[in-house]
C-alpha cells in the first residue's frame, strides 16, 4: 500500500507560480509512474501531467504545455508539479496518483490507470 500526500496549494493571482509536492510512503515509489490530475467544481477529473518511474519521460495535457513541469526525486519519494503563468481556469483540486503497473506502454492518462491517490490540494487562481 502506498500513501500519497499533496501539499503546496493555495490562493494566487493570475500569472503567479506555485509548486505542488506529493510525498509517497513506502519503498517502491521509484518503480511507479506518477501523475497529476485535477478536478474543478462541476467538471470531470482530468489528466494534467505524468512522469515515468525513471523520471526521463514526461507527458502533458495541451492546456498546460509550456507552463507546467512535472518532476520527481526518487531519493525523496516525491513528485512535483511546478505551475507557472497560472490562469483562473487552472483553479481546481489537484491530485497526485501512482501507477504500480510495470507493464504499461506509455504514461497512463486515465484515472483508472492509477492505483493510489492522494487527498488533493486546492489551487485557486484569481483574475
Amino acid at each position: 500500500q502506498v500513501q500519497l500526500v499533496e501539499s503546496g496549494g493555495g490562493l494566487v493571482q493570475a500569472g503567479d507560480s506555485l509548486r505542488l509536492s506529493c510525498a509517497a510512503s513506502g519503498s517502491t515509489f521509484s518503480t511507479y509512474d506518477m501523475a497529476w490530475f485535477r478536478q474543478a467544481p462541476g467538471k470531470e477529473r482530468e489528466f494534467v501531467a505524468g512522469i515515468r518511474a525513471s523520471g526521463v519521460i514526461t507527458y502533458y495535457s495541451d492546456f498546460v504545455k509550456g507552463r507546467f513541469t512535472i518532476s520527481r526525486d526518487n531519493a525523496k519519494n516525491t513528485v512535483y508539479l511546478q505551475m507557472n503563468a497560472l490562469k483562473p481556469e487552472d483553479t481546481a483540486v489537484y491530485y497526485c496518483a501512482a501507477d504500480r503497473s510495470a507493464l504499461r506502454i506509455g504514461i497512463g492518462r486515465r484515472g483508472v490507470d492509477y492505483d493510489y491517490w492522494g487527498q488533493g490540494t486546492q489551487v485557486t487562481v484569481s483574475s
